[in-house]
């Protein structure tokens, strides 16, 4: 009986690392396209949703690798300055008396005279009892006394009034001309941002924007680190590295042509520590596949019919240099 545990725990070994093997391959086939997972950084927004646009009408998938500090959140909301706390049944007044009560209590009982007098343990309890009572009845008799008046039903009237005569003369919140690239047009504004160029990107932008598009992805399938290195910043060319070790330690490659800008629109573009951010939704087509490095067998994907995918991906710029890719975030939507 026990000479079959061996021969259990080989095949058990065996399936484990099988199955590691093929979640793996899944892996590196779906790792050039962000999917539902996002790399590298925005600056100040590398944790937030950027805008939703008409070309990516759903929310972009979050960043999960990225060597952007995450800003520390309170875990506890605290109360407003000056917020009063309604005291429990035995906090504030009452819990000093409860504890005096007690403390009295067991003084008496160390010295001999019991918890109650001769009453014993039963006149404890009813005197414990009676004690909650009276002082849920006073804490009750002093709340009703200090609820504030609320306003007679005409009042909201009025007041209503005031705030639309307020309203009336503040002004309106600005709105931003949002340009368009491959045909594409703005999207509606989103719960908690609205898509926006805060810096005025230009034609001329936006037509780099397409060329970066095309130039990353074809040095992407020909492994071409050089230019890689030269179109994105040191974080984002880390991880498409990382990418494309891991596919040669599996033996394949990623195949990528004909890459097409088919729509696209700006989601945001703003300023920060003397750089320029932009990010753009961008729906573009291309013949993608996975590939067997030797023998250039199909492992994974389509090498003859291009398919589309959505993606945003965020570009920065600084003082005396060109646009660089910094941040791709997947949508799900191909």
């Amino acid at each position: 009986m026990f000479g079959t545990v061996p021969r259990f725990a080989k095949i058990a070994a065996i399936v484990v690392l099988a199955t590691a093997s093929v979640v793996a391959s899944f892996d590196v086939a779906d790792a050039r396209r962000a999917g539902s997972s996002g790399f590298g950084s925005r600056g100040t927004r590398t944790f937030d949703a950027p805008a939703v646009t008409r070309t990516a009408p759903t929310q972009a998938a979050p960043i999960d690798r990225t060597m952007t500090t995450r800003p520390q959140q309170q875990t506890a909301t605290q109360p407003p300055l000056g917020a009063q706390q309604r005291p429990g049944l035995f906090g504030g007044f009452g819990g000093s008396m409860i504890g005096g009560l007690v403390a009295g209590g067991l003084l008496g009982m160390l010295l001999g005279h019991g918890f109650g007098g001769g009453a014993g343990f039963l006149g404890m309890l009813l005197q414990i009892g009676l004690i909650v009572l009276l002082i849920s009845f006073a804490m009750r008799f002093f709340a009703n006394r200090q609820r504030p008046n609320y306003a007679a039903p005409g009042a909201s009237g009025s007041y209503n009034q005031m705030n639309a005569t307020n309203n009336a003369g503040a002004s309106p919140r600005p709105s931003f001309s949002i340009p368009t690239i491959g045909g594409g047009m703005a999207g509606t504004a989103h719960k908690t941002r609205q898509a926006n160029d805060e810096i005025g990107l230009q034609q001329a932008d936006l037509d780099r924007f397409e060329h970066l598009l095309t130039e990353i992805q074809s040095a992407y399938g020909k492994e071409d680190y050089a230019t890689l290195r030269r179109l994105t910043t040191p974080e984002a060319m880390s991880y498409l590295a990382e990418e494309l070790g891991e596919n040669a330690t599996n033996g394949v490659r990623n195949s990528v042509s004909d890459v097409h800008l088919l729509q696209g629109d700006i989601a945001e573009a703003w300023r920060e520590d003397n750089a320029d951010y932009a990010t753009l939704a961008m729906r573009y087509s291309s013949i993608d596949a996975l590939v067997d490095r030797n023998t250039g067998k199909l492992v994974d994907g389509d090498d003859r019919n291009p398919s589309e995918t959505v993606e945003l991906w965020t570009f920065v710029r600084k003082p005396g240099s060109d646009w660089a890719l910094s941040a791709i975030q997947g949508t799900d939507q191909h």
